[in-house]
């Protein structure tokens, strides 16, 4: 009556370990395509009469499947004979896509944001990506490497001067915290932020490098890089001082921004450094007052260059007043209001990135593919 197996002597028989790990071994990971048994996600299987508990460690806690993968978990070990309560920990943990640079040694994911011209959101989007993904409860970390226009403190809402602590590698500067991500920018060390930067290309590299490594990040998960628009000296001394586990490309959807997104793209794979995704920013408009749509700037072109160049394509952002002003306000709408239609896009997105983070990670490590036994 009770599903219990029974034994010859008329006693339930005790589930086993081997039996459990049989049962998880059903639940497919979406994005690696193989299932949680064989990825190492199942950690601490314990038996002990009829209770069974277990934590199964995800590659990133921004997991878009995660409530799904629990529930699977727990209504299959449940549903074996002799099993009478079941216990599941959902933890994380962030896996490297490339190696730790010295330069940024506690630092796990370094992901560019970048596009090819100035004015399609990039600072915007990076800002409330990165807080999309803190609010999963990822450590993030947000670098303005954008050294002729850092505009991430006004996005964050930071201001005011850096502390500066001692280390044994020598003093370094502390990223201020805000919304949950360490932030840091060359717009901290001006004496007057209202004032141009006027460098030439060797001090810009010089600027990108001294950002990245003169601060004290701390352990990191994912250190997102607002990269200035083009493709000049910050993203050459990027790819070359440090190892990046990806970079996002973000675009319009009208042609002529396109274009110069595409361009970015090839540039960055010329450096052989992976596209994590292509995202379309400011993709179409919904009224309020009567919610119909409007494809302001056309619609669809990045997801068209996406499968047209074989990258994933991580979504798309609407064009919003609520972003507007929550930016000029020093709070990223994912902050401030994080139930907007506007927040949801940018956490789909987080996601999206976070599993294609994984799904590289993965990749790497999995030098000799599996046989079928």
């Amino acid at each position: 009556m009770f599903g219990f197996k029974a034994s010859k002597n008329g006693a339930s028989a005790a589930v086993t370990e081997q039996e459990v790990l049989a049962a998880l071994s059903r639940i497919q990971d979406p994005d690696l395509r193989r299932d949680i048994v064989s990825l190492g996600f199942v950690k601490d299987v314990v038996v002990d009469h009829g209770k069974v508990s277990f934590k199964i460690e995800l590659t990133t806690p921004a997991c878009p499947v995660k409530s799904e993968m629990e529930r699977q978990a727990r209504e299959l070990v449940a549903a074996l004979p002799g099993v009478e309560q079941v216990q599941v920990s959902m933890t994380s943990s962030v896996r490297p896509v490339a190696p730790s640079a010295p330069l940024l040694p506690g630092v796990r994911n370094v992901i560019a944001v970048a596009s090819g011209k100035g004015g399609v959101g990039k600072s915007t989007v990076a800002a409330n990506l990165a807080v999309a993904l803190a609010r999963t409860g990822a450590r993030v970390g947000l670098l303005d490497a954008d050294i002729y226009g850092p505009s991430v403190p006004g996005l964050m809402g930071v201001s005011g001067k850096l502390m500066v602590k001692e280390t044994p590698q020598g003093p370094k500067m502390v990223p201020p915290e805000a919304h949950g991500v360490r932030v840091m920018s060359l717009g901290f060390l001006l004496d007057d932020p209202s004032q141009p930067v006027i460098w030439r290309g060797p001090m810009v590299g010089s600027g990108v490098r001294q950002l990245l490594g003169d601060a004290d990040w701390g352990e990191l998960d994912y250190l997102l890089v607002d990269m200035p628009p083009g493709t000049g000296d910050a993203t050459l001394t990027l790819a070359q001082s440090i190892p990046l586990s990806g970079v996002v490309i973000v675009s319009q959807p009208q042609e002529v921004a396109l274009a110069i997104a595409i361009k970015a793209l090839k540039a960055f794979q010329s450096l052989k450094v992976r596209v994590l995704g292509i995202l379309e920013n400011m993709s179409f408009f919904l009224c309020d007052e009567c919610g119909k749509r409007h494809d302001i700037f056309s619609h669809g072109g990045a997801r068209a260059a996406a499968e047209r160049y074989g990258v994933p394509f991580l979504g798309e952002i609407p064009l919003s007043p609520d972003i507007r002003e929550a930016s000029d306000n020093g709070t990223p709408v994912v902050a401030l209001k994080p139930e907007s239609p506007q927040a949801i896009a940018f956490g789909e997105i987080a996601r999206a990135l976070a599993a294609q983070v994984s799904i590289a990670g993965f990749k790497q490590r999995q030098v000799i593919p599996l046989r079928a036994v």
